[in-house]
């Protein structure tokens, strides 16, 4: 939930990119650092393995501005994808104000994507949240590889409502990425507005 600070004229809120291990989640937040102004931004905190993998979370809290005289604040996260860290997962997805769901577009990886989104859903119930009251998107990322799934494939997998937007990434490269955060940073604001 959105932490407002009345003294300071303050609202946090924290957006946690989800998905499966190496979908992309720590380069998201890693591309954001680079192409948001230094004055904007703060330190991008990234604890990994040897292997480069994210282990707990990575962290990159954001200035953006300010709403009715309040100064906006968010906090970026990712969850660690691989399933031991469960309990992680939960521990980071406490307090969120919306999801990014990034997947790996690679077709190998479909049904790994599946099983990750709906293991999401149940660690989110878990934690006292229901998916559905959530601001949430998608991020589609590697489209750039040989053998991907299509989009219409994906949303027939993940989104067959097709009730949340998605955005199509090359995040190595940065594509996709700026378009991924404004998209789930106007949902956050949107859902605080109404509430």
């Amino acid at each position: 939930m959105a932490v407002l600070n009345y003294a300071a004229k303050e609202i946090t809120c924290k957006i946690v990119y989800c998905g499966p291990g190496l979908s992309g989640k720590t380069v998201n937040l890693q591309q954001i650092y680079k192409m948001v102004s230094p004055d904007r931004r703060g330190e991008l905190v990234s604890l990994a393995t040897e292997t480069e993998r994210t282990l707990f979370f990575d962290f990159l809290p954001l200035d953006l501005g300010t709403v009715q005289g309040f100064k906006l604040r968010f906090q970026l996260y990712t969850t660690p994808g691989q399933a031991l860290y469960e309990a992680s997962r939960k521990l980071i997805l406490r307090g969120v104000d919306g999801l990014v769901f990034v997947v790996d577009s690679q077709r190998s990886r479909l049904e790994e994507n599946v099983r990750i989104f709906e293991a999401l859903k149940r660690e989110l119930a878990a934690v006292g949240y229901e998916f559905n009251s959530l601001p949430f998107v998608f991020q589609y990322n590697k489209r750039d590889l040989p053998d991907i799934v299509s989009v219409e494939e994906l949303n027939e997998k993940l989104n067959p409502e097709g009730k949340y937007k998605y955005f199509e990434a090359v995040a190595i490269e940065g594509k996709g990425v700026m378009e991924t955060l404004k998209a789930i940073s106007q949902e956050v604001l949107l859902k605080l507005t109404r509430g």
